[in-house]
């Protein structure tokens, strides 16, 4: 009881910071990196024919309702606070967890239905964007994003141990407490994060259709120039890392012979040294080439990554493309605070929630993108057996390599190219119209309505997406 009382205290007094955001991503990723192991395991065991087809179907219902949901997400959190969906969305990104060893199927089923609330990168970047100042932000989401990196360090090398010396079923529990300790984290001790006056203001404010739906989003998206640059910057180059990240340790496995452990060292290692690209690299680019330059560097890097992924054919280029792929992981940090920079402060939700929303889209995209492309080119990924980490048969002599090991990643590497081509044309200083806007919306709110109408030099100058519904 004292305990809490005065965990109740401490929330009632204590200030939204960037570290409860930390605490809550690493113990989500923490709880799913123990589970990359059993994970393999369980879906052999469940779909020995299609594995790794089965995987992209599951991940892309996941990925279409998590598109489908962000932008209600947001735009609600806009509203009723940040904590209130921040301990939704944690609790259903975790609540399939115990189900791996109890129902393989319901636990593939609850993955699947989760995605309509898988979207806790969304709250949790318009929770930094509250209590963060506009110079502030870039850090601060290179932070959160790294804590993503550091909490894949060592879970799956611990959750490779524990599966081989004491089963999976030990592995699912840890990952169930750990999960269980993070819900009650944002219950008991993360405070709200979203202004007192803002809410009250926006109660009355009712969320309108066009608010929830995606593909109205979209369609605004389209009328901002800007704004549709990054969207599209965005879809083109997580794509390929949503279908990378969904088939690349399969793929070490099996076609170049990586061991469990040696997969675990490599994911340790690149999460070490995005750790370092995403809080010190990230500030000193932000502040010496600023952001775009940014986002068009860590571009750069993902194109010479997965070019590398998709030649390489010995086990040495993985870990050299891994270094490089630990340095694209500065992208969608750059991404962020650059959507941060264009959009109001009471709409920070919003837009993060359609960011969020396409790159679910990718994540339901990109798998099965991944896996028709290998199943072309003959790579038959569901051939692996999980518990050896080699192939039980093969359709050529071990001796004989292809020209491309990975076309998958190659076709990835064409994707980002492309995003590097649409990124370039994002201007630098798009958000100095966007500050203008708000401040003659507020404005706008007296009787003198017409007299402020010469403000904008033409319609074209409000930013659509920007605008509220009430206007």
């Amino acid at each position: 009881i004292c305990t809490f009382e005065a965990l109740r205290v401490y929330h009632t007094t204590n200030r939204a910071k960037v570290s409860h955001a930390v605490v809550v991503i690493f113990l989500e990723f923490f709880a799913w990196g123990l589970l990359t192991t059993p994970m393999l395991t369980v879906l052999h065991e469940t779909f020995p024919q299609h594995t790794f087809l089965m995987n992209g179907l599951i991940q892309g219902v996941k990925g279409l309702l998590s598109f489908l949901s962000a932008p209600l997400i947001g735009a609600l959190s806009d509203v009723w606070g940040r904590k209130s969906f921040l301990l939704v969305t944690v609790f259903f990104t975790c609540a399939p967890i115990p189900l791996m060893r109890i129902s393989p199927w319901w636990y593939f089923a609850m993955i699947s239905v989760s995605g309509v609330f898988a979207v806790t990168f969304s709250v949790i970047f318009a929770y930094v964007a509250d209590i963060t100042e506009e110079h502030e932000r870039s850090t601060a989401y290179g932070l959160v994003s790294a804590t993503f990196a550091a909490s894949l360090v060592t879970s799956p090398a611990i959750g490779a141990y524990l599966s081989a010396n004491y089963g999976d079923s030990l592995v699912v529990l840890v990952a169930t407490i750990i999960a269980v300790v993070d819900i009650a984290f944002v219950l008991l001790v993360v405070p709200e994060s979203l202004p007192d006056k803002m809410r009250l203001t926006s109660w009355g404010s009712p969320i309108s259709w066009e608010q929830a739906d995606p593909f109205a989003s979209l369609r605004r998206v389209g009328k901002d120039p800007t704004v549709l640059l990054i969207c599209v910057t965005v879809f083109l180059s997580y794509l390929p890392e949503a279908g990378q990240y969904s088939s690349f340790f399969l793929y070490l496995r099996q076609v170049i012979e990586f061991s469990p452990a040696a997969i675990a060292a490599f994911i340790a290692m690149v999460g070490i040294l995005s750790i370092i690209a995403q809080t010190l690299l990230l500030t000193y680019f932000m502040r010496t080439i600023g952001n775009k330059n940014t986002v068009l560097l860590g571009l750069g890097f993902q194109l010479f990554q997965l070019a590398w992924y998709g030649f390489g054919s010995e086990p040495w280029m993985m870990w050299a493309a891994g270094t490089v792929a630990a340095m694209s992981s500065i992208t969608f940090p750059a991404v962020s605070a650059l959507v941060s920079r264009i959009a109001a402060s009471d709409q920070q939700g919003c837009v993060q929630g359609m960011i969020t929303g396409i790159r679910g889209l990718c994540n339901g995209l990109g798998p099965a993108l991944y896996g028709f492309i290998f199943f072309l080119f003959n790579v038959e990924l569901n051939e692996l057996d999980p518990m050896t980490g080699r192939n039980k048969s093969t359709s050529q002599e071990p001796s004989e390599k292809p020209t491309i090991p990975g076309p998958p990643f190659l076709f990835g590497a064409c994707l980002v190219l492309l995003a590097f081509l649409v990124a370039m044309f994002i201007p630098d200083h798009h958000s100095m119209a966007v500050k203008t806007y708000t401040d003659t919306r507020k404005i706008s709110t007296s009787n003198n309505l017409q007299s402020l109408n010469p403000l904008p030099a033409s319609e074209e100058d409000i930013e659509p997406l920007l605008q509220d519904s009430s206007m």
